[in-house]
């Protein structure tokens, strides 16, 4: 069993917003070293407000945090000599050039010389951007400039990565030209890396550990593999044609025989089944019997959207536009995401 101290240690982090918005409520959060972990969660989550105070860009209310071994409050110098960090907004100046911004970023990490200049290029051929070293950042496609991101984020060597929504606002060839960057970054260089991301398949594919943040905490953390085996047998997710008696529905549903976890709001009823297939059209008849017509009903795998669904009690799209209502007028004036 590793010794290792964590690479990121944070401990009952609360921190709230003018307006009383609570983006943190009591975080904890343990990341080892070495180890690719993913905060998933919806807008408004508390992703980035957590990512800001481990990365020494803001304070927190109360609790404390350390990134490799060093306090964020007490000693952040040392914090931000030790991290990399790709935020959500690029940080690079866009009328230099590919190369001057990686230099420029060097030589703010007190790196000279020939040092700099090869680091430079070593980053500019493994990000597939030697060809573009010439060119001002401006005329770059929305891949290249977040490749180059990545790469600024790299060129001291850092021994933590923060990835604040790396992949925002590409299109789905870049989105996946980026997460094969990162899951070979992982392989690699072996860095500890902090992902956040609203993307279930993004957090599935790119985190060996998945913590997931609903309203300000993280409610249940493990790899992929370990949340999704919670959820035995088959998800089965069906939609009224009208709103429900919730507490009707959720009482002749949990009779059913091999019928268990029942989640009903408005519409939209699910459940787990130990036979999906085979219990629908038990379903059928019990939501029937309580004066409930489906309009639709699908059957599937246990994926990450059942395992929010399960901890957090809501849809992980449901969870997605209720806190980006909540906190839309915070974040434009730089609170909680």
């Amino acid at each position: 069993m590793s010794t290792r101290a964590p690479a990121v240690e944070a401990r009952q982090l609360i921190k709230t917003y003018p307006g009383d918005v609570t983006a943190l409520n009591g975080m904890d959060l343990t990341v080892g070293a070495g180890t690719v972990l993913g905060l998933l969660g919806p807008n408004g989550a508390g992703k980035s407000t957590t990512v800001k105070i481990l990365t020494t860009l803001a304070r927190p209310d109360s609790g404390a945090a350390t990134v490799a071994g060093h306090d964020v409050l007490r000693h952040p110098d040392r914090v931000r000599r030790a991290i990399g960090v790709v935020a959500q907004k690029s940080g690079a100046d866009p009328v230099a050039t590919g190369r001057e911004n990686l230099v420029l970023q060097g030589r703010l990490y007190g790196m000279r010389g020939a040092a700099i200049q090869s680091r430079a290029d070593e980053l500019l051929d493994r990000f597939d951007l030697a060809d573009a070293a010439g060119r001002q950042v401006k005329g770059y496609s929305g891949g290249m400039q977040r490749r180059l991101d990545v790469a600024l984020g790299l060129v001291h060597r850092p021994e933590v990565l923060f990835l604040d929504e790396p992949t925002t606002g590409l299109d789905p060839e870049a989105r996946t030209a980026m997460w094969d960057e990162i899951s070979r970054l992982a392989g690699d260089e072996g860095l500890t890396i902090v992902l956040t991301t609203h993307y279930l398949e993004e957090a599935d594919r790119l985190a060996e550990r998945i913590a997931i943040v609903d309203r300000g905490r993280i409610v249940v953390e493990g790899t992929p593999d370990e949340l999704k085996g919670e959820l035995r047998g088959d998800a089965v997710h069906m939609e009224l044609r009208t709103d429900g008696d919730r507490t009707a529905i959720t009482a002749v549903l949990t009779g059913v025989p091999g019928v268990y976890e029942v989640q009903a709001d408005g519409r939209r009823v699910s459940v787990r089944a130990e036979d999906g297939a085979a219990a629908v059209p038990v379903l059928l008849t019990a939501l029937e019997q309580a004066g409930a017509s489906v309009a639709a009903a699908t059957v599937a795998r246990p994926s990450l959207d059942d395992v929010y669904l399960r901890y957090a009690g809501r849809r992980f799209s449901e969870a997605e536009a209720a806190d980006g209502r909540q906190t839309s007028a915070p974040v434009a004036a730089g609170g909680p995401r």
